[in-house]
């Protein structure tokens, strides 16, 4: 992955107590020894690549050592199998080792998507090493799919209608042949082009392109990665978690962050989103894009699972006692839009929340 790495980015291999860890920073700086650092964590079917921009932007003002992290199956970070039974555990256990080798007694936390499931993740259960949170349109902290309602009510016990089942296999094999190409509608570029970046901003800078679509690339496919072990079932739409690989992780038998809300006391949280865009309106595109038509018909089996959706905390009670944190990103909400062409993002004070209340948005795919 090192021919992807932009001018002022380096990477670093460090080993720690579960597993050695690839992590991007700054050229000429070290990425171990005490003091402020920022550390990226990527969302799914990306990489530490996504977030060398904003590493480059904020590493510029001289006040963060700014870290990027391949989490367990992506980029360069050793493939170990992800046990979904954890939920998104092992990537938070990864998470915390990596913080101790870095010799940091706490580290603010950036998350995209998937990869803020993983940060609330550390943040319930490891709530002292965590000087700051801001979430990049984070994936509910009920699950992604198979959930109904702001309170994120299953629509079946066994999570039905979330799951590595739930991904689309053309897409799947396309990262397993490492497709660069754009004739496919499944390919790694055009799943970006189309489900990653928002309306009118194509086309992005080529070269630039070529980063994302490698980092995607990056993603280990089969049931100990992505997607994972699916699961047949006779509900619709057929396919429930299995205890291996990444989506199942984020099933909400196995996943719920909702407990931030108990956390005393709570760090600083900086909520990122973007403006509509494909992605959004259409889920499970970007990382399982399944068509509606090919889902098996309900044939009276039951509710129809709701679409995932991004957990917003506008109908949450907040108070805004803490400092609110400098934005890390700078312009945009998503890692995949660094050529800062797209639609700016809104964000939100530094809150408190003491309400498990949630709006639903719909959301970009993990």
């Amino acid at each position: 992955m090192t021919d992807h790495l932009l001018p002022g980015i380096t990477a670093t291999r460090l080993p720690t107590d579960r597993l050695t860890q690839n992590v991007l920073h700054l050229e000429g700086v070290d990425p171990r020894g005490p003091g402020e650092a920022v550390l990226f964590v990527h969302g799914n079917v990306s990489c530490a690549l996504f977030w060398q921009q904003p590493m480059l932007a904020l590493g510029s003002t001289g006040r963060h050592r700014v870290l990027a992290v391949d989490l367990r199956g992506y980029g360069d970070t050793d493939p170990l199998p992800v046990d979904a039974t954890r939920g998104v555990r092992d990537w938070a256990d990864d998470l915390d080792a990596l913080v101790t080798a870095l010799g940091l007694d706490r580290v603010h936390l950036v998350g995209w998507s998937m990869g803020a499931g993983v940060v609330l993740q550390h943040l319930v259960d490891r709530p002292e090493r965590v000087a700051s949170v801001a979430l990049v349109a984070p994936v509910s902290p009920f699950g992604f799919g198979g959930t109904a309602g702001a309170d994120g009510a299953r629509v079946h016990p066994d999570g039905t209608g979330s799951g590595a089942g739930a991904a689309n296999p053309d897409f799947v094999a396309a990262l397993a042949a490492g497709d660069t190409g754009d004739a496919s509608p499944t390919s790694p570029r055009n799943v970006l082009r189309s489900f990653y970046v928002a309306p009118g901003s194509l086309p992005i800078d080529p070269d630039l392109e070529d980063v994302f679509v490698a980092a995607m690339n990056s993603t280990r496919t089969g049931e100990d990665h992505y997607p994972g072990e699916a699961v047949v079932v006779e509900a619709w739409p057929g396919v429930a978690p299995g205890e291996r690989g990444v989506l199942n992780t984020m099933a909400p038998t196995v996943f719920d962050a909702s407990g931030i809300v108990d956390l005393a006391p709570k760090p600083p949280i900086l909520w990122i989103r973007g403006r509509p865009t494909r992605s959004s309106r259409t889920p499970r595109c970007s990382t399982s894009p399944t068509s509606a038509r090919s889902a098996p018909s309900r044939g009276g089996r039951g509710p129809r699972p709701s679409r995932p959706s991004r957990w917003s905390p506008r109908r949450a009670r907040c108070s805004t006692g803490t400092p609110r944190p400098a934005a890390p990103t700078g312009r945009s909400c998503c890692p995949a839009s660094a050529t800062h062409r797209t639609s700016s993002a809104r964000r939100s004070s530094s809150w408190r929340c003491s309400s498990t209340s949630t709006s639903p948005r719909r959301r970009r795919p993990t």
